[in-house]
């Protein structure tokens, strides 16, 4: 059931907030020794909230997400629970305090599953780490469910919890989502109260659902984002862009994914195929994530911390002031092009991905389509939206070789609500597969 249909359920009477958390967290234990997804799983927590939740019904007191299942990814404190980043630093720490997203989250009344799986304070597109080991693609497990938010992908895909909350520093809750063959958004950053470091990241949802993500999103973001979702899009001005005049791109990945944006114009929009003539701004983003990542690492930890990592942090301490002051005069300048893309359309869309899920447990590709990647090189479509600070989603929109393809959304700073409303009428125009057993090889 969608978050929706439960708490319409709950509120007739028809279902128990306790029995479907207790179906949940039956599923999960089903599930996570093929997937790996969670790093801390909380079934006291989520049952005591189920039964809080059942009384607030009966009360007329229940919170927007009562008795709905969700997670949060273990990036984000949440007090009396384990919050481990990823990282043997912090193996054995149990937060204290509730971060401002975990508050929001537990003030709804949703009944909290547990701490999804993140590779070492999200540095990757990959979900392994020394404290977890590897998160698996529900999909096909030996392939990746991508990062940083794979456990939160992974889980929404095996329908383990409805809403799941994700971060997205360069792309890591779109990455997963298109990897996993669900919806994630990344917001605008502020949107919700979390954005921090570099000033890349947002805090977002992952659902298998537009509705349960943008329901979860009004709770993270203390606004409205549900509303209008079945509006359509008739009229919109969209672009297409196969490669962002720069990107190197898995020859069948591009097909499925222009495939479907091409459908746009059966959803009434004008679609022009068009890239916004910007550099690539990798070199912009490797130098704000190398200089944030090595301010988090002293001396004394760096035996302890992921070897991938270590070698980001390392360049980071290399780097002086002023080069960093020149990476953020140059994604202003970045930002500003971008913008008057923008005056020309409301969407740009374009592959989530440039390719297939990879191994499981590989920091990254290798190459893709001939051309070699670095850590998170290979993630051309997503950053650039982190440098820019604009909403983007990934919706799936086809499948290849029996994987997910997914397709991103991007709209201009603040448009949030028509980035979800055209995922949402996609969704209905184009249902996708919904999670299943037959994912997992679970009968």
């Amino acid at each position: 059931m969608t978050a929706a249909e439960l708490i319409a359920v709950y509120r007739s009477g028809e279902r128990s907030p306790v029995e479907v958390a207790r179906e949940h967290l039956d599923r999960l234990e089903q599930v996570e020794a093929r997937l790996n997804a969670f790093i801390t799983v909380t079934p006291e927590l989520a049952l005591l909230a189920a039964a809080d939740a059942e009384q607030a019904y009966r009360d007329g007191t229940a919170g927007p997400l009562a008795g709905v299942p969700v997670t949060i990814k273990d990036l984000v404190e949440l007090k009396g629970v384990r919050c481990t980043k990823g990282s043997l630093v912090h193996a054995d720490h149990v937060s204290t305090h509730d971060d401002p997203l975990a508050a929001r989250i537990r003030a709804s009344g949703a009944a909290i599953l547990g701490k999804t799986a993140t590779p070492e304070y999200g540095w990757k597109g990959e979900t392994s780490s020394r404290v977890h080991g590897s998160t698996h693609n529900p999909w096909r497990p030996g392939l990746t469910a991508g990062g940083s938010s794979g456990g939160a992908a992974a889980a929404a895909a095996a329908g383990v919890g409805v809403a799941h909350s994700g971060g997205d520093g360069a792309g890591s809750i779109r990455m997963p989502s298109g990897f996993c063959g669900v919806f994630g958004i990344k917001p605008t950053p502020g949107v919700v109260p979390h954005t921090v470091g570099s000033g890349l990241s947002s805090q977002g949802p992952i659902a298998f659902t537009v509705a349960d993500a943008a329901l979860l999103l009004e709770v993270m973001a203390g606004d409205s984002y549900a509303d209008g979702l079945g509006e359509g899009i008739d009229g919109i001005r969209v672009a297409w862009s196969g490669d962002l005049g720069y990107a190197s791109v898995d020859r069948a990945v591009l097909t499925v994914a222009e495939h479907a944006a091409v459908r746009f114009a059966d959803l009434g929009c004008h679609v022009e195929d068009a890239n916004p003539g910007l550099p690539d701004p990798w070199p912009i983003v490797d130098r704000l994530w190398a200089w944030q990542q090595s301010r988090d690492e002293d001396d004394a930890t760096l035996d302890l911390i992921d070897q991938g990592r270590r070698r980001v942090v390392e360049r980071g301490r290399l780097m002086t002031e002023a080069e960093y002051e020149q990476a953020q005069h140059e994604r202003r300048t970045y930002t500003d092009g971008m913008a008057r893309f923008f005056e020309r359309f409301d969407l740009l869309l374009t592959p989530s991905l440039p390719c297939p899920p990879f191994p499981v447990g590989l920091d990254q590709p290798g190459s893709v389509a001939g051309r070699e990647t670095e850590y998170l090189s290979w993630t051309q479509f997503t950053y650039p939206f982190n440098v820019s600070g604009q909403p983007a989603a990934s919706v799936p929109c086809g499948m290849l070789d029996g994987l997910p393809v997914g397709l991103q959304i991007v709209g201009r700073p603040g448009d949030d609500r028509l980035v979800l409303r055209a995922a949402a009428t996609v969704e209905a125009a184009f249902p996708w597969p919904g999670p299943g057993d037959d994912l997992l090889g679970i009968g």
